[in-house]
């Protein structure tokens, strides 16, 4: 990673003149390493960076473009670390919604062996204007399921990205385990393990961006331990290496892939992530609910980043993740919308409301505040991004993400002592504004992209399309929900 040079630092921090200025707030909160909160607080960016910030005390640069906080509360843009965004196609599939998680995962499957490039194109379009609603401003996403002819999927979704503005982590997933080799996934969506790593180098090679204030990088991603074989998880692990690109996978999802690694492997799973030379910091896993205390303290070790998802994990009934447990070990923690399918709603102001409180429930109401929760959505998805000091915080030098988040109306009616406790406590909250690289992609509650409506009405074509698969296969619905 290239870090700004001093002589850039020293430009940035008294600009003559900036790109944007974002005034008026009510309090900034930098999340920055000394956590400063700035009442009345303004921030200014210059090419696509954080170039001064400041109080009422300091005078602004002079800018191209002012935009008005409005009292509002200012943040970093906040950080997805996991998501499956193609599976806003079957949102809330109903013949899905009652299962376990391979249950769930084998109803789901055949729908998703029917994406092709402008499926996954269009969906990923409304999946990140959803995220950026939600203030995200960096989202990463886990695409595992490549079918036979359905194209290049990964650059049909950067593709998409660009368009909106979005910094974007695609991450190659794969699966090389179907049905018949003992997996859950149908034959017509799994590869094999060369034509899976020469796309990951094939992706890496044109899309990954190493430089500060990158808007595109490419991590590798085989899907989990009961959908590929353990030597494509370390020729995976080496290839990250070789081409210095970081790695995700579920781990540690859910009572049945205990047994499932018990069974097939005579261990758990995360002594077989170690076993196939993952545990190190080039990777964050997603949901990790069920590691135990050594395991913790192992992960902690090895620097290894966590996605928590809190609202997947409940609806899909895996439970209650260790958060502070991992914090305390060290672990990065960052927040995950997961996919679609489980979690349906693709907010990380929800994700980190409810982060707070089951951090309350599995420990007391002086366990987790608003700030923790605000930490975790920022500098935690840094830490599992590998990007600590460049997103996920508002300093000089930082890329120039931040929201907006709006606290006046009904729903903060007598919310004056604290603005983040308002924010996370009150609401629902969506975004007033947020910005990427010193450009807004929502603006007054709106996305600035002018082609949602075309999408929105071409995804429910699409989503139709591939719904309507599961009765032509002639399933019943209520047997699947049983």
């Amino acid at each position: 990673m290239t870090l700004p040079s001093p002589a850039v630092a020293r430009a940035i921090t008294a600009p003559v003149h900036a790109d944007l200025l974002v005034s008026g707030a009510e309090l900034v909160a930098t999340m920055d390493a000394d956590r400063r909160e700035i009442r009345g607080g303004w921030v200014a960016v210059t090419d696509g960076l954080v170039s001064a910030i400041g109080g009422p005390g300091d005078p602004p640069p002079p800018a191209a473009r002012v935009l008005p906080a409005g009292g509002g509360l200012v943040t970093p843009g906040l950080v997805n670390t996991h998501h499956h965004i193609y599976q806003n196609l079957t949102r809330a599939f109903a013949p899905a919604l009652d299962g376990t998680l391979f249950t769930w995962l084998s109803t789901l499957y055949p729908l998703w062996s029917r994406l092709d490039e402008e499926a996954v194109h269009v969906s990923a379009h409304v999946g990140l204007t959803e995220l950026a609603l939600g203030g995200c401003t960096t989202s990463t996403d886990h695409l595992y399921v490549h079918p036979r002819g359905g194209g290049d999927l990964i650059s049909a979704e950067i593709a998409a990205a660009a368009e909106l503005g979005m910094r974007f982590h695609p991450t190659r997933g794969s699966m090389s385990l179907s049905v018949k080799d003992g997996g859950l996934p149908p034959d017509s969506v799994v590869q094999d393990d060369d034509e899976i790593l020469a796309e990951s180098q094939r992706l890496v090679d044109r899309h990954h961006d190493p430089s500060w204030g990158a808007m595109t990088r490419v991590a590798l991603a085989p899907c989990s331990p009961f959908s590929v074989r353990p030597e494509l998880m370390r020729a995976t692990a080496e290839l990250a290496e070789r081409l210095d690109v970081r790695l995700h996978t579920h781990l540690a999802e859910d009572p049945e892939e205990d047994d499932y690694c018990l069974a097939v492997f005579g261990r758990r799973p995360i002594d077989q992530f170690a076993e196939v030379g993952w545990g190190g910091d080039r990777a964050w896993v997603a949901h990790c609910i069920c590691p135990n205390p050594e395991e913790i303290a192992r992960l902690g070790t090895w620097g290894t980043g966590v996605a928590h998802c809190p609202s997947s994990n409940m609806i899909l009934g895996g439970g209650l993740a260790p958060v502070a447990e991992l914090r305390a070990a060290g672990v990065p923690v960052g927040l995950g919308c997961d996919g679609s399918s489980s979690a349906d709603s693709a907010s990380l102001w929800l994700e980190a409301r409810t982060a707070m409180l089951l951090g309350r429930l599995r420990h007391g109401a002086a366990s987790t505040s608003a700030r923790d929760a605000l930490e975790i959505a920022t500098r935690g998805g840094a830490g599992c991004l590998g990007r600590v000091g460049e997103i996920g915080e508002l300093s000089v030098g930082a890329v120039g993400d931040l929201v907006v988040w709006p606290l006046d109306g009904v729903a903060f009616a007598g919310a004056l002592s604290d603005p983040i406790d308002a924010w996370l406590r009150c609401g629902p909250v969506a975004a007033r504004h947020t910005v990427v690289a010193g450009r807004p992609v929502v603006e007054d509650g709106r996305p600035t992209h002018p082609d949602l409506p075309a999408m929105l009405d071409r995804h429910r074509v699409l989503a139709t399309g591939i719904q309507q698969a599961f009765d032509k296969a002639g399933l019943d619905p209520s047997a699947a929900r049983r």
